[in-house]
């Protein structure tokens, strides 16, 4: 499906080491035609860390998008019921956030925004990225997996010598995820190397 026109809500939450792939796949979907809404988790709103300042990860996002992140409870909730978006992408994904969203835990902007576009069964994506995901949080990534309207980048382990329970998604695959899950539709194959 041709993402041009389609309305996509670009959630970021913690993972700061993943944010400059990130921002290149918000500008390639702005290439597009896509109408992009930023949403960051209160995280990537507040910290100060190696890879940039949340001051310079908020205007990027608006320079990119072309308008104001959604950086709130009360502007993520209408997100779903006023058909804000046709779907949304969260990345990078954290095992926090995972955790949280296969618990149904809604405490951060992007969380309440994932739920508010699954209560109307419209598509989320997953770009993940934790040190943890074959960890204790592999139930977690289970649970999601088959959740109805929740689809998944490709992913990999990234260092599976010094980091053997972590997995990061294949950032450069959210276009042909996306565009397949706007057909209700996931991206195969799921595990890469």
């Amino acid at each position: 499906m041709n993402i041009s026109g389609k309305n996509i809500g670009f959630a970021l939450t913690g993972s700061f080491c993943t944010f400059e792939r990130a921002f290149q796949q918000m500008e390639q979907l702005v290439s597009l035609g896509a109408n992009v809404l930023p949403i960051f988790s209160y995280s990537p709103q507040e910290m100060e860390c190696r890879f940039g300042s949340y001051e310079t990860f908020l205007t990027k996002a608006e320079t990119i998008a072309k308008r104001k992140p959604i950086l709130t409870l009360a502007q993520a909730e209408p997100i779903g019921p006023k058909g804000m978006i046709d779907l949304l992408l969260i990345a990078p994904c954290t095992g926090n956030t995972m955790s949280k969203l296969s618990h149904a835990i809604t405490d951060t902007p992007v969380l309440l925004a994932a739920k508010s576009q699954l209560r109307t069964e419209k598509p989320v994506v997953l770009s993940i990225s934790s040190n943890d995901n074959l960890g204790l949080n592999f139930k977690n990534l289970g649970l999601l997996y088959s959740t109805k309207h929740i689809f998944f980048v490709p992913f990999g382990q990234d260092d599976s010598e010094t980091k053997p329970n972590s997995l990061v998604a294949h950032m450069d695959l959210i276009v042909p995820t996306i565009e397949l899950a706007l057909e209700e539709k996931q991206i195969q194959p799921v595990l890469l190397a």
